[in-house]
């Protein structure tokens, strides 16, 4: 049974893929099958119906999360049918992504998110484009580093309130780099807890 939608802490996630342009070192997809008693390995991705169809039966939607075992903006045309439905019953629509939607699409994706996306969390990971390569082993090398930043200001550029995460696991020095490296960005800056 594919798990599309699950809940955590009060709100809901959906989980559109188990496909990345990284592999990070840290990533759960390494280590479990999973979040919180949710199995969320796909052998079936869905359609946006198939998501539509679960949040039906949720009478209240207040944040709603795209983020499961891989990189949501990967589907995008499915994301963003999934948010219009969304932003249709009022819910908040958050993003967790590594910030490389643009680079994978070709194109700025952060347009397309005016209106319909209210919150972008990406994985900042490192305080360089070597150490964060060392650690998420991206498909775009060191690149995926300068991808990532110039989607955070693209998105920043829409309005859309974006947010530079870290693992606490970094260490003070490094911690404070990557804080420096989102207020030049314009981003909030959030140190987020290891999850083992």
């Amino acid at each position: 049974m594919n798990t599309y939608i699950y809940e955590l802490k009060g709100a809901t996630y959906i989980n559109l893929t188990n496909r990345c342009t990284n592999n990070c070192d840290f990533c759960l997809r390494n280590t479990r099958d999973g979040v919180a008693g949710y199995d969320l390995k796909l052998d079936k991705e869905p359609t946006a119906d198939d998501v539509i169809q679960e949040l039906k039966k949720k009478e209240n939607l207040g944040e709603v999360i795209f983020c499961g075992l891989g990189e949501p903006t990967m589907r995008l045309d499915i994301l963003l049918e999934v948010a219009k439905y969304l932003k249709s019953r009022n819910a908040h629509v958050r993003i967790n992504t590594n910030g490389q939607g643009s680079a994978y699409a070709k194109k700025d994706i952060s347009k397309s998110f005016k209106g319909l996306i209210d919150t972008v969390s990406i994985s900042l990971n490192a305080q360089n484009a070597e150490e964060y390569q060392k650690i998420c082993h991206s498909v775009y090398g060191t690149k995926a580093y300068e991808h990532m930043l110039e989607f955070a200001k693209c998105c920043k550029d829409q309005g859309i309130k974006t947010v530079l995460s870290v693992v606490d696991i970094l260490g003070e020095k490094k911690i404070k780099e990557c804080r420096e490296i989102a207020r030049k960005t314009g981003a909030d800056f959030r140190v987020r807890k290891y999850v083992e």
